[in-house]
């Protein structure tokens, strides 16, 4: 069941966000899937396509590697980078041209084959930085 579990939460990153595959998520996410993110909360495989679409409008063709997973029961914890080219506006910021590489943690949910719920964190202030929103510290703001 855990292998299982995680390599369904492994077609989430690399299908639905790197790939842009967004009808993959009807496949993979229940009706009533809640996720719990920093930039907001996600909900059922609608909320995940419009979370998809604006990351991926924001940063075009982002490539989402997963670079660890643990299970146990339904719970799946991923360790993952995202690596992206700020093109579009972000959370009220105009595109900068920047490179990007945003580390988090998601623990996901999961219940007869699906995605029931999700908790990300990821690391917004370094994204941030990164694009010259926020300075570095002990940096002039």
């Amino acid at each position: 069941m855990s292998e299982q579990n995680k390599r369904i939460a492994r077609r989430a990153f690399e299908e639905v966000m790197s790939q842009g595959d967004l009808a993959i998520a009807d496949e993979l996410y229940t009706a009533d899937y809640f996720g719990h993110s920093s930039i907001g909360d996600v909900i059922g495989p609608e909320g995940v396509k419009q979370f998809v679409s604006m990351l991926r409008g924001a940063f075009p063709g982002p490539e989402a590697t997963v670079e660890g997973q643990v299970a146990e029961g339904d719970r799946v914890a991923t360790r993952w980078i995202t690596r992206g080219t700020h093109k579009g506006e972000f959370q009220g910021i105009p595109p900068t041209g920047r490179q990007v590489a945003i580390t988090g943690i998601t623990i996901l949910r999961v219940a007869n084959d699906k995605l029931l719920e999700g908790w990300s964190n990821a690391d917004m202030l370094g994204m941030l930085q990164q694009l010259g929103a926020v300075s570095e510290p002990g940096q002039p703001g």
